[in-house]
């Protein structure tokens, strides 16, 4: 008997671990930007640091997005 492969869920499964590293990698930039900083001198909160979180907030909100492409199994 062949094994049972079910696309829909792979592919699923795909969209999931892809958007667990973009959130991760995001909110990983997120904390070294403030969090750096702040250990560093709370003083040097400067532009780069807002962009690096924004760039990671960005990644966060594409994670979000990606998940709305899952689909559903087909009965």
């Amino acid at each position: 008997m062949k094994p049972v492969r079910d696309d829909v869920t792979i592919l699923n499964e795909r969209i999931k671990l892809f958007a667990g590293f973009l959130n991760a990698l995001g909110l990983g930039l997120i904390g070294f930007a403030v969090l750096r900083r702040v250990v560093e001198d709370v003083n040097t909160l400067d532009l780069r640091a807002a962009l690096w979180c924004g760039v990671g907030f960005a990644l966060h909100g594409l994670a979000h997005y990606i998940l709305g492409r899952l689909r559903k199994g087909t009965d």
